[in-house]
């Protein structure tokens, strides 16, 4: 029986968080796309909230199959960023206060997402592992 070594542990921790984000953003997406969960669909996907739904949903899949991870979570970090500026730091400057811990945690992860990127059990690590 191998032993659990901490580079096994980090691995598979990198893959849980990059699959757990992405199954947790895209939903973010699909509200605003497609009017589901609870949510009434977007005007037009050339807004602000279509352009973020676009985002959210496509990125989130590309991130539970780990494809692209590195881009796809570098835009995502910036679109949380947006958001979190836009619609909950002007209110005030505590997140606990604002209601922007979510923006913000999700900014932070997908910026270490990007600078990590997607993992052994990805895509990415499928392919660069078949090279």
């Amino acid at each position: 029986m191998k032993a659990i070594t901490e580079r096994g542990i980090q691995a598979f921790t990198l893959n849980a968080l990059r699959i757990v984000t992405g199954f947790l953003i895209a939903p973010h997406g699909a509200q605003k796309l497609f009017g589901v969960l609870g949510k009434d669909p977007v005007d037009s996907i050339f807004s602000l909230s279509g352009v973020a739904g676009v985002l959210e949903f496509f990125g989130g899949v590309a991130l539970i199959f780990g494809i692209f991870t590195r881009q796809v979570a570098f835009v995502l970090s910036g679109l949380m960023a947006a958001a979190y500026w836009m619609a909950h730091g002007t209110e005030a400057f505590w997140p606990i206060v604002n209601q922007g811990e979510l923006a913000a945690l999700y900014c932070f992860v997908f910026l270490f997402l990007s600078a990590q990127g997607g993992g052994g059990f990805s895509l990415e690590g499928w392919i660069q592992h078949r090279r």
